[in-house]
């Protein structure tokens, strides 16, 4: 049985730095991001911390395909994509994720 997976992008608390990962465990990977799990981490150097976009996918291999298509464009595109979904660029996690 395959596992599917989720591409996330994660913003700080003024908007200026965007994160996109792949994950099969949305919730526990955002707590991690969130509590700074790995001090020296690319997002806990950044205060990475607010949710603002995530999609689900039936496997784990389509969500990697999906974050590479991500990560290789442009920031406006990464924004078009948040604003599709999530237009005021608010904390999904306090939104909706954390209530899982």
């Amino acid at each position: 049985m395959q596992k599917g997976g989720s591409v996330y992008i994660m913003t700080n608390a003024l908007r200026t730095v965007l994160y996109t990962g792949v994950t099969s465990d949305l919730i526990s990977r955002v707590q991690k991001h969130r509590d700074k799990y790995h001090p020296d981490s690319f997002t806990a150097r950044f205060n990475v911390t607010i949710l603002v976009y995530y999609a689900f996918y039936p496997s784990i291999q389509e969500a990697i395909l999906e974050e590479k298509r991500i990560k290789a464009g442009s920031r406006k595109q990464k924004m078009d994509l948040i604003n599709s979904i999530n237009p005021l660029w608010e904390d999904l996690w306090e939104k909706e994720v954390s209530k899982w």
